[in-house]
């Protein structure tokens, strides 16, 4: 169902998709040998606004008596800890930062405001979910377990209750990541459920002591007869920060045109290849400058998952670039309105919670699965036999996978509108006869 040759699915040659590599190597290149002053300030600069915002909000609600300020104190408090996790916990993790040598925000450092160990998170997410992204089977990311995101995961009948499950994880998805990637720590280390006094469960312990003491017993104390109050207002900052960074990530992963594979497709997998995989497998969403900061510029997933370690700053110039590159090679660059995105990615989720014989769309040919199946009989398979040409000889100009996918689909609606005066014309029959 998912994708198992890439090539197939994208028509291309290994010679074009070696090419592809190649220039996006390029921009990686020209992107670490223009790093300086100006992107050291950005994230200098970065850090200065979520103290400042956070210590305000602080203030506010620690000091304050009235409903107003306590209301500006905890959307500050939010709008920082969602800074501080998204443009600073997230990239920083990733070592966007490193080049700089400065040990306050490097990745080996940088722990941060968040319930779960960023040595947990590092590996979870910054090796297997950016190794194997969107790799059925491998990449646990792709349905945080509990979703059916993909026909690839079989139905069950827990599945029927996930457009519930799922507002469950928004709300408290800083837990649902944490826990994640705990499990997920226990396993690569060999330690047991049952294992108390294991080292991954020690350093998991430890962080929620920390953050759940922070939060909910330091502060709303200091606030003295206000405790619940300032109790109140920071589960609220965590509430919204959770919602919104839930958001951020379905947004990313899962709207249609964000792809899947199999683990096939890794077997001699090319830089290019991945390079490609990483291209499909991913989705942006449109941001003004200010809704970008906030979301870490991860509103440019796609160049995220391409150069994960490079400064997000430089992301909307990367972008054009990458644009260009599927131009060139007739690929789809996968993006849309926030709202857009979401609506597509959660309609996923209450799709996928019925079993697959009430769907309508086949299993390689449908929103949120496709496989190089889809094209089977009109364009490129995997065996590259087929009419499919990747020039066109009207226009010279390459036949990639845009192409392909507008000559799939127009021939399913040719298909759809045949079926479609056939049943009309059984009807009129019967209603004749």
């Amino acid at each position: 169902m998912a994708i198992t040759d890439i090539r197939a699915f994208a028509h291309l040659i290994e010679a074009d998709i070696e090419a592809l590599g190649r220039e996006l190597d390029r921009i990686r290149t020209d992107v670490e040998r223009s790093l300086g002053q100006r992107d050291a300030d950005y994230i200098r600069g970065v850090i200065r606004v979520h103290r400042g915002l956070e210590a305000a909000a602080r203030l506010l609600l620690c000091a304050s008596r009235y409903r107003a300020p306590r209301m500006a104190g905890t959307v500050m408090l939010a709008a920082a800890k969602i800074i501080e996790m998204m443009e600073l916990g997230h990239n920083i993790s990733h070592g966007q930062w490193d080049w700089m040598n400065d040990p306050e925000i490097h990745s080996i450092n940088w722990e941060w405001d968040f319930i779960g160990p960023s040595a947990h998170w590092k590996r979870s997410h910054n090796y297997v979910h950016h190794t194997y992204t969107n790799v059925y089977g491998l990449d646990e990311d792709l349905s945080f377990v509990v979703l059916r995101m993909t026909r690839d995961e079989p139905w069950r009948p827990v599945h029927l209750i996930q457009p519930v499950v799922s507002l469950v994880v928004a709300a408290g998805f800083e837990w649902a990541i944490a826990v994640h990637d705990w499990a997920l720590e226990r396993r690569h280390t060999g330690v047991h459920r049952g294992q108390r006094g294991s080292q991954p469960n020690i350093e998991f312990a430890r962080k929620i002591a920390s953050q759940v003491g922070k939060d909910f017993l330091l502060f709303p104390a200091l606030s003295g007869r206000g405790f619940r109050r300032t109790l109140a207002a920071n589960a609220s900052a965590l509430l919204l920060r959770n919602l919104w960074s839930y958001v951020v990530i379905m947004c990313g992963h899962f709207p249609d045109g964000a792809e899947k594979f199999t683990t096939e497709q890794l077997e001699g997998e090319t830089r290019g290849e991945w390079y490609l995989r990483q291209l499909l497998g991913t989705a942006n969403f449109t941001a003004r400058p200010l809704l970008a900061f906030l979301s870490g510029n991860l509103c440019y997933q796609i160049e995220h998952h391409l150069f994960p370690d490079l400064p997000s700053n430089r992301y909307p110039e990367i972008a054009e670039r990458v644009r260009a590159l599927c131009d060139k090679y007739d690929l789809p660059y996968t993006t849309g309105s926030l709202t857009g995105q979401f609506w597509l990615a959660y309609r996923t989720v209450w799709k996928l919670a019925l079993p697959d014989r009430l769907l309508r769309r086949p299993s390689d040919d449908a929103a949120e699965t496709r496989s190089e199946r889809k094209f089977s009989g009109i364009s490129l398979t995997s065996s590259g036999r087929s009419s499919w040409q990747a020039i066109d000889p009207i226009t010279g100009a390459r036949q990639g996978l845009r192409a392909a996918l507008a000559a799939a689909d127009s021939s399913r609606l040719q298909t759809d509108h045949g079926r479609g005066r056939w049943f009309q014309w059984r009807w009129t029959a019967s209603i004749a006869g």
